[in-house]
């Protein structure tokens, strides 16, 4: 069984967005080729989801800017714009999103005490949100992944699908991700290449 998990395709990532990662929007129509042509038996799709006091944000610390380190739980924290508040538009998938397609709709970020960003688990490792239960239980065997940001919650996602989904092959779709730092995404590639991530392009799915 062969999965593809979008993710965080949201109104707040891309441009207009409370957090927006440059050209985030032009991920939305390669994630809809690989939607209805891919040949995927199952479509996931993750949402930062977010309650309007989560500790990531730069505002819930007094003397702090958006992109700033902090702390949060002990541990060092980016300080993040307040973003995919819960039940907000900005939490919304971007409105061109095929999403009636999707099957599962995991999200992700809801303890303010800690920050989430993969789609598997909270970031201190403690807290799992359930997704490799449901793909386990679907009896995937090949996974790829895509979405907003690859630096951050495209790369935690695919580095924690290989650790929790042992025996999934597991591939990162480069064109149908965006990321928020360049040199980030450089680091982000070469560590999902070291633990045996597959980088490939929507042409090598949809050429299948």
């Amino acid at each position: 069984m062969k999965a593809l998990l979008l993710i965080d395709i949201q109104n707040g990532f891309c441009p207009g967005g409370n957090l927006p990662v440059p050209h985030g929007d032009e991920v939305v129509p390669v994630a809809n080729r690989l939607i209805e042509d891919g040949g995927y038996n199952v479509i996931v799709a993750s949402q930062d989801w977010h309650p309007e006091n989560h500790g990531s944000f730069a505002s819930q610390h007094p003397g702090k800017k958006p992109f700033d380190m902090g702390e949060l739980s002990g541990k060092p924290q980016v300080m993040w714009p307040d973003h995919c508040v819960q039940e907000t538009p900005d939490a919304e998938f971007h409105p061109d999103l095929n999403i009636e397609a999707v099957d599962y709709i995991q999200q992700k970020g809801e303890n303010p005490a800690v920050d989430s960003y993969s789609a598997f688990r909270d970031n201190d490792q403690a807290a799992l949100t359930g997704l490799a239960g449901y793909l386990k239980a679907q009896l995937v065997t090949e996974l790829d992944i895509c979405g907003l940001a690859t630096d951050y919650c495209v790369k935690y996602s695919a580095l924690d699908a290989v650790d929790m989904l042992p025996g999934v092959k597991v591939c990162f779709i480069e064109d149908a991700s965006r990321g928020i730092d360049p040199e980030g995404v450089k680091a982000a590639i070469a560590e999902m290449k070291a633990k045996g991530i597959g980088i490939i392009s929507s042409k090598d799915v949809l050429a299948d």
